[in-house]
């Protein structure tokens, strides 16, 4: 079997016996509102797919990551394709259809890597942060992996740490990574050190010793912004746009409930309590509370919710203001 596509007559990708389910993956682009020039992207990847597979006669059962980098990978001859080199995006459209078949269990899901074992002491660091401090998974892993970064010039037996000895840790991490790499990891680090030191592993006392580290970007901003100055940002959004409502909107609970980015990211329609006049929200460390709606706030929500908000089948109550309609990725987006 050859990896090889032919030539052929054809003016267009042909999908072969796969054309129905590619129509039904167009279908759902459209359903959600996607750009047609974007649809047309990801119609044309699917579509070479689709008739790759059936040119060289793997059947969707036997799509796996193999199967995904030969593709990305061959030499094409198919008909209808531009004869070029096939990018990363195009792959990533190819690996949204994967997904879309998957989905619709049509084909197995293509399996995740394997996970790479865990140093014992670190899983049971991890474990602590979940059910003592409440932190994000995210975070929780970020913080495994910076641990395991450090073990090797801390060493293996937390007994013999001394303030010397993570000083050093975090000094030659300094001289080989980025300032707000190495503070992030200072902060792990001390975490680490206290759990040592609640389970008896380690002298009590040394997240003392991990040194700080100065960061002054951004040093020039002031800490807050006037009252004034707030309400003009606020009133500078354009209330003719579903963005410049959805905006307003985040605006107006960042400054009259003093939120963190993070809480409006997490935001669900479930929080809101209309009669009540409060909402949910969900701070640091798993806590939640329930705050009153001031009016401004709750009136710049309703309107959104009744006059931008896409519709979506996604309880968080802010959405991206184009396709695909969906929560934004991050608190740093906020």
């Amino acid at each position: 079997m050859t990896d090889e596509c032919f030539l052929g007559s054809e003016r267009l990708m042909n999908a072969g016996t796969l054309q129905s389910l590619v129509d039904a993956f167009v279908a759902e682009l459209r359903s959600r509102r996607y750009a047609s020039l974007t649809v047309s992207g990801y119609e044309h990847s699917a579509r070479h797919f689709a008739g790759w597979l059936c040119r060289n006669r793997i059947e969707l059962e036997g799509v796996d990551e193999e199967v995904v980098r030969r593709f990305a990978g061959h030499r094409c001859r198919c008909p209808g394709s531009r004869r070029q080199d096939i990018s990363t995006k195009y792959v990533r459209r190819v690996r949204q259809f994967i997904r879309f078949l998957a989905d619709r269990q049509v084909l197995t899901a293509v399996a995740p890597p394997v996970v790479t074992s865990v140093d014992k002491r670190i899983a049971a660091y991890q474990d602590w942060l979940r059910h003592h401090r409440g932190i994000s998974e995210r975070t929780v892993d970020r913080h495994g992996r910076m641990i395991a970064r450090l073990l090797p010039t801390l060493g293996p037996d937390p007994q013999l740490y001394d303030a010397l000895l993570i000083r050093r840790a975090i000094i030659d991490e300094a001289k080989r990574s980025s300032r707000p790499h190495v503070k992030t990891m200072t902060t792990a680090l001390r975490g680490y050190l206290r759990f040592l030191a609640a389970t008896g592993l380690c002298r009590s006392g040394l997240d003392h010793a991990v040194p700080t580290i100065p960061q002054w970007r951004l040093s020039a901003l002031p800490r807050y912004l006037p009252s004034g100055t707030v309400e003009q940002v606020i009133a500078s959004c354009d209330l003719t746009k579903p963005h410049g409502i959805r905006d307003r909107a985040i605006l107006l609970f960042l400054a009259r409930l003093g939120l963190r980015a993070g809480d409006v990211l997490m935001m669900r329609l479930g929080d809101i309590a209309w009669t009540e006049g409060t909402i949910r929200v969900r701070g640091k460390g798993r806590r939640e509370i329930r705050l009153p709606l001031p009016q401004d706030a709750g009136d710049a929500l309703l309107d959104y919710l009744s006059r931008a908000r896409p519709s979506a089948e996604e309880d968080r109550v802010f959405l991206r203001s184009s396709a695909p309609y969906r929560p934004f990725k991050g608190s740093s987006v906020i």
